[in-house]
């Protein structure tokens, strides 16, 4: 009889433990303005432009176990003051992730946000932008199944560790409009 109730708990506790690790999905519009959503390209902007900047220096990045992500490299950005900057590597593994991506083509624009508490992951790469110290950075992930990634979210948390290298550029480098999505 014990054991019966044992059996029973454990596996209450394990369908209780399994239920409140699920993966999250949710979807954001995220727009603009209706007249920034709706307007067509203008041809005073061009298709593609360059920006040209001299990598200044390069900050390279250590993270320790169960470190927040994006809260360090914030906190990284601010402690070296960064003002611009290019993402050059990253490298490392996440013992759980929050992430979002673009989830539609059409304006206004549509994010859908997964957060995962329960499933680690592999960095593949870290790439991205530090422009005017706001990070806009994007984490390819692996595990035993796929790749995936997407922008880092708050509560993507280290395992082993994580090596993050930044090519700090001009803070006189213009990058003011490179993520401006009603640029075009």
């Amino acid at each position: 009889m014990h054991t019966l109730i044992a059996t029973l708990l454990c596996a209450t506790l394990l369908c209780a433990a399994s239920v409140s690790a699920q993966v999250t999905r949710t979807e954001i519009t995220k727009a603009t303005t209706p007249a920034d959503d709706a307007k067509p390209n203008s041809a005073a902007v061009p298709d593609v432009y360059a920006v040209a900047a001299d990598i200044k220096r390069v900050v390279i990045l250590r993270f320790k176990y169960q470190a927040d992500l994006l809260a360090g490299l914030e906190q990284m950005v601010k402690q070296h003051k960064i003002k611009n900057a290019v993402f050059l590597s990253g490298v490392g593994s996440v013992r759980n992730y929050h992430i979002h991506s673009v989830s539609n083509r059409t304006f206004p624009s549509k994010n859908v946000y997964l957060k995962d508490p329960s499933t680690p992951a592999d960095i593949i790469s870290i790439n991205g932008y530090v422009m005017n110290g706001k990070i806009h950075a994007h984490m390819t992930m692996a595990d035993e199944h796929r790749a995936f990634g997407g922008h880092i979210e708050p509560g993507t948390n280290v395992f082993t560790f994580a090596i993050v290298t930044l090519g700090i550029l001009d803070d006189n480098a213009d990058l003011t409009r490179l993520d401006d999505k009603t640029y075009r």
